[in-house]
């Protein structure tokens, strides 16, 4: 065996090999390596244009939490004043109401005290007609005398 030949045939079927590889494997290859590096690169851009959405959105949901309990604290305040202006107008209908009942209150014992003086008026008016019947000893009608018995009813 010719050492010179196998070494020579063994180069030129390496030198085939590496042209073959060179013209077919090589470039699908690096095709493939250079979409994998673009995609990689593309997701880790991607990755960060999300963690900067994130934080944005982050900020954005504080603030609108912020907003959200100042506008919480708006409407408790509000509710706090109107449940003091009704506890106001509640007071105000209750002074107004319990001046009315005292009103018509004094009305009714006005009332009451004025029937009570017209029948002691009536009573005092009977009695005095009795006295005088005593005194002058004969009969008083009470319906010819009613002018002035009504008189003196009313200066009593």
């Amino acid at each position: 065996m010719n050492l010179n030949a196998t070494l020579i045939g063994q180069t030129i079927t390496f030198l085939v090999f590496l042209w073959f590889c060179w013209k077919f494997i090589w470039p699908p290859i690096i095709t493939a390596m250079r979409e994998r590096q673009a995609a990689i690169a593309e997701g880790l851009a991607a990755s960060e244009r999300a963690e900067k959405n994130l934080e944005a959105a982050k900020a954005s949901a504080d603030a609108q939490l912020d907003e959200a309990k100042a506008q919480a604290a708006e409407i408790l305040e509000q509710a706090r004043a109107r449940a003091a202006q009704m506890v106001e107008e509640a007071k105000a209908q209750a002074q107004e109401e319990g001046a009315r009942l005292i009103e018509s209150a004094r009305a009714e014992i006005e009332q009451e005290a004025n029937r009570a003086k017209e029948g002691l008026r009536a009573q005092v008016s009977t009695l005095a007609i009795a006295g005088a019947e005593r005194v002058l000893g004969e009969s008083i009608d009470a319906s010819k005398h009613a002018a002035m018995l009504d008189k003196l009813a009313a200066e009593l």
